[in-house]
């Protein structure tokens, strides 16, 4: 029982943490952006957790599948999704990117 009610608390202040993270923490930075100073930042990816600002990697195409009578719902289904499933990336949670909390 004591086990469970440490992950319990654990959990809880964890949850606490994350509250911390509000609209307002990302605010500063997209009101940076929009503004003449950052005139020379430009086609970049940031990401916003509470006090810290990251750089992300950029986005470049893995795979790609194309048909060239187009495609429609049926098709993706059928086609695109079944030729790219097997390079989509696995879904992380939050807690296994970053392993510190919020500063």
């Amino acid at each position: 029982m004591g086990l469970y009610r440490l992950k319990d608390e654990t959990q809880a202040a964890r949850i606490e943490k994350l509250k911390q993270m509000t609209p307002g923490k990302i605010a500063p930075m997209a009101v940076y952006l929009a503004s003449d100073a950052a005139t020379n930042v430009t086609g970049q990816i940031f990401a916003v957790r509470n006090n810290e600002i990251f750089l992300m990697s950029q986005s470049r195409p893995l795979r790609s599948v194309q048909r060239s009578e187009g495609w429609d719902p049926e098709s993706i289904s059928g086609h695109a999704i079944p030729a790219l499933s097997k390079h989509f990336f696995p879904l992380d949670r939050s807690q296994d990117v970053f392993d510190w909390d919020p500063v």
